[in-house]
């Protein structure tokens, strides 16, 4: 049987790859590739980096994949703690996977759009690159309703983590941040004119150490034995 520490460390390792594939396929290919507000230059680099996008749309998968042995393993390394919580938290990681997961046609859409199949010649290019842009605006759109579910896991499991002395408490409040930086960042775009984010460059960074300490913490240290004394 595996032990708790080595399925803890599973959880890191698997959770590091989620947060890999996820900065890869953000950072490196869509806001590099993607130009606002100019969909032919979106669309050539799209057309000449194609392997490069074609990769962010696998590393995407991956991302889901892998990502959803991690959730299972910290639900059950934690359950003890608080079950209930964990069961709300594990549903709304479900809804956001099933959201993320089906959004991934606006990703790949561009590339039928940009195709070179005959049914696509009654349009002009600058109509296809026009549509093409629609999608990845689409999918910018349909990824942050997902991380709007992501981001009150985060602050459920946060909390399981902060009280479950398997893990230091700070490790629980910096994952709360993450959820709450999550929060913030995609309801202010919900609720800005022309869906802008001016508060995401702020928030981003505390994302990131919140989701990475947790993840490391999991992949190097592990978990303590949970205490079956603990009043929550």
């Amino acid at each position: 049987m595996i032990s708790d520490k080595k399925l803890a460390r599973i959880a890191g390792f698997c959770y590091l790859v989620v947060i890999a594939t996820g900065v890869f396929s953000e950072v490196f290919v869509r806001q590099t590739l993607k130009v606002s507000n100019d969909a032919l230059a979106t669309a050539h680099n799209i057309q000449t980096h194609e392997i490069l996008y074609r990769l962010g749309f696998v590393a995407d998968l991956i991302n889901f994949v892998v990502g959803l042995p991690s959730v299972l393993i910290i639900y059950f390394l934690f359950k003890r703690v608080n079950k209930l919580l964990l069961q709300i938290a594990l549903a709304f990681v479900i809804i956001q996977t099933a959201i993320i997961a089906l959004n991934l046609l606006n990703q790949i859409s561009p590339l039928l759009v940009l195709s070179n199949e005959t049914y696509l010649n009654t349009f002009l290019p600058n109509q296809l690159a026009t549509l093409s842009l629609l999608y990845l605006n689409l999918q910018v759109q349909g990824y942050a309703i997902g991380l709007v579910f992501f981001g009150f896991y985060c602050l459920s499991v946060g909390y399981v983590i902060f009280k479950s002395q398997m893990v230091p408490k700070f490790i629980g409040i910096l994952y709360i941040i993450s959820g709450l930086g999550y929060l913030i960042s995609n309801f202010t775009m919900f609720l800005s004119k022309d869906f802008s984010n001016p508060v995401f460059t702020y928030v981003a960074i505390p994302i990131f150490i919140g989701e990475l300490s947790f993840c490391l913490w999991l992949l190097i240290k592990g978990v303590k034995s949970f205490d079956n004394n603990l009043t929550l």
